[in-house]
């Protein structure tokens, strides 16, 4: 439920123009069941100490959305000094100091974190990194954020602070810059990533984008190449599984930015464009869209070297490219998994059948991909100890005998038990 309590002007900074501040009061039940006796506990301390706290970022956008957050971070008028303090006189213990110099403090209460970060004004930039000066005016911590639905508040009374009109962008699914679009990228140009995953959240169309936002990002596009690998494939691998992902993959390309992030500027776009049809309702992993770009083991190599993704995410890559064409459904009989089941078994890698069940979502074979993941490995029943038993010494003959066994043992459909198979051996 909500309800309008005042909209009233605010001067803007110079160089922005004015806005009304909107406020509203939410009383969702969403919002009430985050007053656990941890944050009840944390707000009672902060009232007794005369310093404002209120819930921020995305945390906000997703109440207003009707979903209960999955992380809630906290904003704070109470400088880092009078947060550590505070909550040493409560006798409540702090934990990870690395964000301290920017502000965040992160204390334990119940057994619950709670991260807290001081508002704050950017003094100097570059692109990548900004010197930050604390401030106590919520208005200017709201003007360094990046998009309009990131940069509310929200009062632990459940008054919302909308400075930018980011409630009514929400509402009408509209994904904008606080302010001028190329100042906040030229702050910091992992946005132009952060533009295009909240994009694929929010906006309903796949193509709904404004003009300026697109050509501040393609002039500036070039600064990506200063980011670094692994913030560029937190950001992409989101935006990759998201909605409209296969449009905005292909908006990085046109806008001439794949060059910057570790993918070919003459990727392979219309394949990705299919793979993204074959696979969307199958939930398939970002490095399964992704692959599809590529041309050769080459090219995810120069992707790993750019963007350091897991060696899992590496080899994930490397095998659909290696085998999307050659490994696929058997032409004669299109609706047996035989072809697919034989492979995995052959392979012996334990994580050969997730791989596979991806190469089909890559290829779109939606009826061998449920029955592949109903299926389970066979154990083959024969082992090397078998075979000593029967009096077989040499290493290399048990070798050759096992592997004699796995092809008699395929041909039976993995049907034959352990006394069927040793009875070829003794024949």
């Amino acid at each position: 439920m909500w309800r309008r309590i005042f909209s009233s002007k605010t001067p803007r900074r110079a160089g922005l123009c004015w806005r009304s501040l909107f406020t509203m009061k939410l009383e969702t039940s969403e919002f009430k069941s985050l007053f656990t006796e941890g944050l009840t506990g944390l707000a009672e301390l902060f009232q007794q100490h005369n310093h404002q706290l209120r819930i921020a970022g995305g945390a906000v956008r997703d109440l207003l959305s009707g979903k209960r957050p999955e992380d809630v971070d906290f904003a704070t008028t109470a400088t880092p000094e009078e947060m550590k303090s505070m909550f040493q006189s409560a006798g409540i213990r702090m934990i990870n100091n690395k964000g301290e110099k920017h502000g965040t403090i992160t204390a334990r209460l119940h057994n619950q974190n709670f991260e807290v970060t001081t508002l704050r004004i950017d003094v100097q930039t570059d692109g990548r990194h900004a010197e930050v000066e604390f401030t106590t005016d919520w208005q200017k911590d709201a003007e360094r954020r990046d998009l309009t639905i990131n940069s509310m508040f929200l009062g632990l009374d459940g008054t919302l602070y909308d400075y930018f009109k980011g409630y009514e962008d929400l509402q009408n699914r509209r994904v904008r810059f606080v302010g001028s679009a190329e100042q906040r990228i030229q702050e910091d140009f992992l946005r132009i990533l952060r533009y295009f995953r909240f994009y694929g959240r929010v906006a309903v169309k796949p193509d709904d984008h404004e003009p300026e936002t697109l050509a501040a990002i393609r002039e500036n596009g070039r600064g990506l190449a200063g980011i670094s690998g692994e913030r560029i494939w937190v950001e992409l691998k989101k935006m990759v599984v998201g909605n409209h992902a296969a449009h905005l993959l292909e908006l990085l390309h046109s806008l001439e930015l794949a060059q910057y992030i570790g993918l070919p500027p003459d990727g392979n776009v219309e394949e990705m464009k299919q793979v993204w049809e074959n696979a969307k309702h199958h939930s398939p992993k970002p490095m399964t869209i992704l692959s599809a770009l590529l041309h050769s083991a080459g090219e995810v190599e120069k992707m790993d070297a750019r963007l350091k993704v897991s060696k899992e995410e590496k080899t994930l890559a490397l095998f659909l490219v290696k085998h999307r064409r050659e490994l696929c459904k058997n032409d004669d009989h299109p609706e047996s998994v035989q072809p697919f089941t034989d492979f995995i078994i052959d392979s012996r890698e334990l994580d050969t059948q997730s791989k596979v069940c991806e190469l089909l979502k890559y290829q779109g074979e939606n009826k061998l991909l449920a029955e592949l993941s109903r299926w389970s490995i066979p154990r083959f029943p024969v082992s090397g100890h078998d075979l000593r038993k029967m009096g077989f010494t040499s290493g290399k003959e048990i070798g050759a005998t096992l592997q004699m066994l796995r092809d008699v043992w395929k041909r039976s459909r993995y049907q034959m038990d352990r006394e069927e198979l040793l009875s070829h051996v003794k024949t």
